[in-house]
């Protein structure tokens, strides 16, 4: 069991009403002139930017808007809100959208005070000492970026996708309403349950097998988002449903699944060579990689996989054989991918056959240029890395 420090500071207002709420919670935090951040057209169909405005001019918070967040947020937009923030003394950053709205918000808010190019500051050549503060209210249930530290954000200038951690971007609050996600396309739902599951599932893979209460809290969001994701696809609007998942979001990327363990996330530095280059949906991304990073790497914890195989996905456990009892919870995934609309191979991800040059494009990224590892589970070298992009292919 490995020593942590848990650290999760963002207030969360959860319900029906909890956008009623917005400009309390702006002002309790210290933001006066305020930047409302968002993506593309959704937000701005269903009410909801127009009723965040009106409800900051009723409680005399003064607003700038910058949209125009797409999936996979780029740089260039982030850094026009930096130059937006600066030039209009902006001292908060309210993100309204999912993940990637979020993403972009922190980015933002790394930069505005950053005296350099805040690129630096994901390529690890630069740490910032200081951020603006940021906040969100939730429409997309997936990333957990609403309570994480992390934001993840794409340079067009070679297609890199990176991201970044630090605990100054853990927002200062959350406001969630579960009606906002009733309109999510299926695939969207799906994809970003996939994501939830697999921000609890990269801490879940570890060696560290004694810390017993956390490895039963990961398993009850695992079991709990596979239900709730079926009864979503069945009915948009069930209310209960959605509820459980806009919180798992939450809870599988606070941390909490995460304490006394070691994280491996490997999954999600080879998910982002993909995204990054094929622009694909980042939940659908890492359904496509997971079952060939799995068999890759099962029998480095065989036991933590027959665990998984048992008490996540129901497989009856073959006493005689751990290997067979771990590759049919593999299997089990898989069938469980395919029944919410999700890949599992990059075939299935982006509708053809990825080429060599292509795979070895995108190990040189993941690598460094083959000066970098990643994952914990098993290590992986660039060799690693390629040897699992061709099993996925």
């Amino acid at each position: 069991m490995k020593d942590f420090n848990y650290y999760a500071p963002t207030e969360v207002a959860f319900g029906e009403h909890s956008e009623e709420q917005v400009a309390r919670l702006v002002k309790k935090y210290g933001g006066h002139k305020i930047l409302v951040h968002y993506g593309g057209q959704s937000a701005v169909r269903s009410g909801l930017i127009d009723k965040i405005c009106r409800l900051l001019q009723e409680g005399g918070v003064d607003y700038l808007t910058l949209g125009g967040v797409v999936p996979n947020p780029r740089l260039s937009l982030a850094q026009k809100g930096i130059d937006l923030c600066r030039k209009e003394g902006i001292d908060f950053i309210l993100a309204v959208g999912g993940g990637s709205v979020i993403d972009s918000a922190k980015c933002i808010a790394y930069g505005v005070g950053f005296d350099g190019n805040v690129w630096d500051i994901y390529l690890g050549k630069a740490e910032p000492s200081a951020m603006l503060p940021v906040a969100s209210v939730l429409t997309i249930p997936a990333a957990g970026s609403e309570m994480s530290e992390a934001s993840v954000i794409t340079n067009e200038d070679g297609d890199v996708k990176l991201g970044y951690s630090n605990d100054m971007a853990r927002p200062k609050f959350a406001i969630m309403n579960p009606r906002r996600t009733f309109t999510l396309p299926p695939y969207q739902t799906a994809a970003g349950v996939t994501d939830m599951m697999m921000h609890t599932m990269e801490r879940y893979f570890t060696k560290d097998d004694d810390m017993d209460l956390t490895t039963d809290l990961a398993e009850a969001v695992l079991r709990r988002m596979k239900v709730a994701v079926f009864d979503v696809l069945r009915d948009p609007e069930d209310y209960r449903q959605r509820a459980q998942i806009m919180w798992g979001g939450s809870v599988a990327h606070w941390g909490l699944t995460g304490c006394g363990i070691s994280d491996d996330w490997a999954t999600h530095m080879l998910e982002h060579e993909l995204s990054g280059m094929f622009d694909v949906t980042h939940g659908a991304g890492l359904a496509a990689i997971w079952p060939s990073w799995a068999r890759y790497v099962m029998h480095e914890n065989l036991s933590r996989f027959v665990r998984f195989a048992v008490n996540v996905m129901g497989v009856d456990n073959d006493f005689t054989s751990p290997e067979r009892t771990a590759l049919k919870g593999i299997e089990a995934m898989e069938e469980f991918y395919h029944a919410i609309g999700m890949p599992v191979n990059i075939k299935e991800l982006i509708g053809r056959d990825i080429t060599d040059d292509e795979i070895c494009e995108m190990v040189r990224k993941c690598s460094r240029d083959y000066t970098a590892t990643c994952g914990c589970l098993k290590v992986l070298t660039h060799t690693d890395m390629e040897a699992i992009y061709k099993m996925a292919r």
